[in-house]
């Protein structure tokens, strides 16, 4: 506030003075009667004075300028700043709607590992049934075999019976004319003694089907507890999953209350499928999705920029390396070129890692990737909605368990997957009966995918409902089997999962992927030149 009065009385007192200054050489300039640039002295002496008011402005403008950096900054570039402020009120507007989003699907992993935790508990409960059971089981065992012990002796002792009174008979027969008495006796006993034999010899047979009846069941409760201890394992891996995406989720939460975040940990920059025929064809296979990478990450850190020639992206030699020694086996690819980091917007450079995994089948056609039970005459129509969409994104969690990358579950139907959606649930609604709802593939889901699939609504194992009235059912292929190769010319190509366009020279085979729609690329294979994606550290 002190350096503020000062100015002010400082500009009072300059313009004073120049302002007397100014009066002093107007009037000696009118009674000199000096005339310039041909004017009268009267006029001569106005100018003078216009002049030293001219001076005093420029001089109380050059001090203000001087001297405070807000005044010139307002006066300069107001325009500007109005525009930098309208722009950061747009972007706050979108990360507050990302921050939403990420709050929802937060979320929905909290309620997904709660479902989990229950069901970890009610499977550890049956485990202690079963274990229980096995033991009852096992005690029973020993019990019937001691029991067959006892009876196989007397069956022992049966037999030395029997052959004592075989060894009478034929004594009772040498001596049948002398003691006829004796041999009926001795008939009666061996028709008793053969009676009791047959009877101990169906109970030694009733005992020995008990006993396999017995180990049977031991047998199949043991196979009951593995495949509960399997459940158990496959419950806790799920937890562990669901707790690393609660995790992800949580950081990208706290990234984004920080900044404009324009590229996201793990985010694609570019895909494609690939198989290389020539040993020159992994490089150049690779530094096509590159470009691509570079292109979409220069748009994505600086919209509005145009076409941008600068390298922003960076990737370190061995990596490049180790990649081309990997995909060099010519089988199918999926290669996608991911954001190391959170990036913001104007960033100058972007760290970036490749990724490369073998594209085979991860689902057949007909698969039933995730199912559930529902009664609609119990639920409201909104209840039902929400079920379908836990079972989507149950469906999207084993897919992604199974190995596919794409991102999002497809709908099979003859409009937009959210109208068949709600008209399937409108359906549901008229059913009073409890019902089964499976989400089953269309087609072979390989890697790359994507992943199409119709729902299902079963009653007593036939099909009442479903997101799409004629699907075409095809051969089903052998498991683990990879793409058949594609045409020859750039033409949709039915066995690549993302229904792209085929490139081909006589280095290698491309199927693209783009992570961003009605961007394909815009260079032959034939055309690039070696690699120059490295970092300046390994130059």
């Amino acid at each position: 506030m002190t350096s503020g009065y000062i100015l002010i009385v400082a500009i009072l007192v300059l313009g004073g003075v120049i302002a007397t200054v100014g009066d002093r050489i107007g009037t000696r300039v009118g009674k000199a009667r000096l005339s310039l640039f041909n004017l009268r002295p009267r006029k001569t002496a106005v100018l003078v004075t216009i002049v030293t008011g001219g001076i005093i402005s420029a001089s109380t403008l050059a001090i203000l300028f001087a001297v405070s950096d807000q005044l010139r900054t307002g006066v300069f570039e107001l325009g500007k700043i109005q525009k930098n402020l309208s722009r950061a009120r747009e972007d706050l507007a979108k990360t507050r709607v990302q921050k939403n989003q990420v709050e929802q699907e937060l979320t929905q992993a909290r309620a997904e590992q709660v479902s989990a935790q229950q069901r970890l508990d009610r499977i550890n409960l049956f485990l202690k049934a079963a274990i229980a059971k096995q033991a009852t089981t096992e005690a029973q065992l020993n019990r019937t075999q001691t029991q067959l012990g006892r009876v196989e002796a007397e069956r022992a002792r049966t037999e030395a019976q029997l052959d004592q009174t075989q060894s009478q008979l034929s004594r009772a027969e040498a001596e049948k004319d002398r003691i006829e008495d004796a041999k009926d006796r001795t008939e009666v006993e061996l028709n008793r003694t053969q009676t009791q034999l047959s009877t101990v010899s169906q109970q030694a047979t009733g005992l020995r089907s008990e006993i396999d009846r017995l180990d049977n069941e031991r047998q199949n409760l043991i196979k009951e507890t593995k495949d509960l201890e399997i459940q158990q394992a496959n419950l806790e891996k799920a937890v562990q999953t669901l707790q690393r995406y609660y995790q992800y989720y949580q950081a990208q939460y706290e990234t984004l209350r920080q900044g404009n975040v324009a590229l996201f940990r793990g985010q694609v920059l570019s895909a494609g499928v690939v198989r290389i025929v020539s040993p020159t064809g992994a490089q150049q296979a690779i530094d096509q999705l590159l470009r691509e990478a570079n292109r979409n990450a220069i748009k994505l850190t600086r919209p509005g920029t145009g076409q941008v020639s600068e390298q922003i992206i960076q990737i370190t030699r061995p990596e490049v390396e180790q990649l081309v020694d990997q995909i060099e086996d010519g089988r199918d690819y999926v290669i996608r070129i991911l954001s190391a980091g959170n990036y913001v917007l104007g960033e100058k450079s972007v760290q970036v890692v490749a990724s490369a995994t073998l594209n085979q089948v991860a689902f057949l056609s007909g698969d039933v990737i995730a199912a559930a039970s529902v009664d609609p005459s119990t639920l409201t129509e909104a209840d039902i909605q929400k079920r379908i969409e836990l079972l989507l994104a149950a469906t999207e969690f084993r897919a992604r368990g199974a190995g596919v990358l794409t991102e999002g579950v497809q709908i099979a139907a003859n409009g937009p997957s959210v109208t068949a959606i709600l008209s399937f649930a409108e359906q549901l609604k008229q059913y009073r009966q409890p019902l089964d709802l499976k989400v089953v593939t269309t087609g072979v889901i390989y890697t790359a995918g994507p992943l199409k699939v119709e729902l299902l609504a079963i009653q007593n194992g036939q099909v009442v409902l479903s997101t799409s009235r004629d699907i075409p059912r095809p051969n089903r292929p052998q498991p683990n089997s990879s793409p058949s190769p594609q045409p020859n010319n750039a033409t949709p190509n039915p066995n690549n999962p993302n229904n792209s366009v085929t490139q081909e020279d006589a280095n290698f085979e491309f199927q693209h992927s783009d992570p961003y729609p009605g961007k394909a690329p815009n260079s032959k294979p034939s055309d690039v030149s070696p690699s120059p994606f490295v970092s300046p550290d390994d130059l």
